[in-house]
């Protein structure tokens, strides 16, 4: 579990980037772009449940090594 929401996060990263580049300026919110903004946003939103599991496992961590 170390390595893997870390590794996640990663690929996250490089498809949002990936559907960066198919933005079209012009003509936002349609077409492919349209798809690649709800992608983003989509990946946006794994980002931050990664982030908030790996917050969760570290208070779960000083928790167990209270007792």
């Amino acid at each position: 579990m170390k390595f893997i929401i870390p590794i996640c996060i990663v690929i996250c990263l490089g498809l949002i980037g990936l559907n960066a580049t198919k933005l079209n300026t012009s003509t936002l919110f349609e077409g492919d772009s349209m798809t690649a903004l709800i992608t983003i946003a989509a990946l946006a939103c794994a980002i931050l449940l990664l982030l908030v599991f790996r917050t969760s496992k570290q208070i779960e961590q000083k928790m167990k090594n209270k007792k």
